[in-house]
């Protein structure tokens, strides 16, 4: 009896972990509409301090497995630079949308990596999987269709589409990882990810030069919404089921819509109310598996 009470004590403490990490996701673009600096200045310095974070953190727990590294880091480069491009992408479409509609839009990604799991990974289209992409398909296309009637940024809108994108190819490159660790993998892909960033900023918008308000903000997006949510994404990440962390997921969209409307004041049509559900809903019924008899 002690020890299935033990197991369910620290099985309750790995939930909370985790959701607590997507809780803190969730106030990213809350954070971002605080800073005046370039979105991609934001990300120079949260790459920098979360991959300086987790980077101490792997050498402090005896240092990187380099036979599985070196094997693998074909997946990590390309998975390192999605990552950069990524929130690049993704903080520069809370600017030009919102935080709500730039969320949504950017949640598709996964979604795109189902629709082409028969190319790129063999996996059979259920029948549940195909109502899926079809739900998300709806709910794009009522969120897409108001932003061009409502006179949005249409620049906005695809930066929000290449997010997405970026965040789908993540998905596939960090899928072809398998023997170097998650807190490894994450390590290695921001401190990759703070390199492209690095030479973006310098090519565009220039080193930053934040003001003194902005200080607690990039702070805050540096340690505690990098370095301290993927301690805890990965800590919870490593003992959960799959089946809980990808259900779970779906509290960072989730929460990122709340924060946005509480904090910031943000409002959606019904109509991208309905396109909200659709995704969210979709999304997380592709994540629903077929129990076998």
């Amino acid at each position: 009896m002690k020890n299935s009470s033990k197991s369910a004590g620290n099985s309750a403490v790995y939930y909370g972990m985790y959701i607590l990490s997507m809780l803190i996701f969730g106030t990213n673009g809350y954070l971002v509409a605080h800073i005046s600096v370039e979105s991609s200045q934001i990300v120079l310095v949260r790459t920098f301090l979360g991959g300086l974070i987790l980077t101490v953190l792997v050498l402090l727990r005896g240092g990187f497995d380099r036979s599985t590294v070196r094997e693998e880091f074909r997946f990590l480069v390309p998975g390192g630079v999605a990552l950069g491009l990524n929130w690049v992408a993704l903080f520069t479409a809370y600017r030009l949308l919102n935080v709500s509609l730039a969320t949504l839009i950017y949640y598709a990604g996964p979604m795109l990596v189902l629709l082409f799991s028969p190319v790129l990974f063999r996996e059979k289209l259920t029948k549940i999987k195909c109502a899926a992409i079809v739900l998300v398909a709806v709910g794009l296309v009522c969120i897409t269709g108001s932003i061009a009637a409502a006179g949005f940024s249409i620049s906005g809108l695809m930066t929000a589409v290449a997010a997405a994108l970026f965040y789908a190819s993540l998905i596939v490159f960090n899928k072809r990882i398998e023997k170097t660790s998650g807190l490894q993998t994450a390590a290695i892909e921001l401190d990759i990810a703070f390199i492209v960033v690095l030479i973006y900023v310098m090519l565009t918008a220039g080193f930053p030069h934040p003001q003194r308000t902005d200080l607690p903000y990039l702070l805050v997006i540096g340690l505690v919404n990098t370095g301290l949510a993927y301690l805890l994404y990965f800590s919870g990440l490593q003992k959960l089921p799959a089946q809980s962390v990808a259900m779970i997921s779906y509290v960072d969209p989730v929460s990122a819509l709340l924060f946005s409307a509480v904090l910031l004041g943000e409002t959606m049509s019904p109509t991208q109310i309905v396109g909200a559900v659709l995704i969210i809903g979709g999304a997380i019924l592709g994540e629903i598996k077929k129990r076998k008899p």
